[in-house]
């Protein structure tokens, strides 16, 4: 069961990521991943969130917190991609643009993570008052 509960979370989170990629290109071109860069900043927020949520909420089943991670957030976010994209700025003589994406991939991606997890956080303690 727990499988299956990862493989349906891991398809919605492909697609929601392939419909960010879509819809990023045809706004902002593909000059630059801005898809990637918004997937994995978004998916760290809503990491930290979880996060927060499952440690606060003891009872919650750990099916949801297996769903929401390792299944939505592990298909819609990728390292695997960030690494691709950074590696192709870089080959194709966008070394500036390439540092500046790893840079703001890891510095905002650790600080959504943060944010997320302070938000739940400060949400549930003051929803307890």
């Amino acid at each position: 069961m727990v499988y299956l509960v990862v493989f349906f979370g891991a398809g919605i989170g492909g697609v929601l990521r392939q419909i960010v990629n879509v819809v990023s290109a045809r706004l902002l071109g593909l000059h630059f991943p801005y898809g990637t860069l918004t997937v994995n900043i978004v998916g760290s927020i809503a990491m930290g969130a979880i996060t927060a949520l499952f440690a606060l909420k003891s009872d919650l089943p750990q099916e949801l917190k297996l769903f929401l991670t390792t299944g939505i957030l592990g298909g819609f976010t990728t390292f695997s991609t960030f690494s691709l994209d950074a590696v192709s700025l870089w080959d194709a003589g966008h070394q500036s643009a390439a540092f500046t994406y790893v840079l703001a991939s890891i510095i905002l991606s650790l600080a959504g993570l943060a944010v997320g997890m302070a938000v739940v956080s400060w949400s549930l303690s003051n929803s307890a008052s």
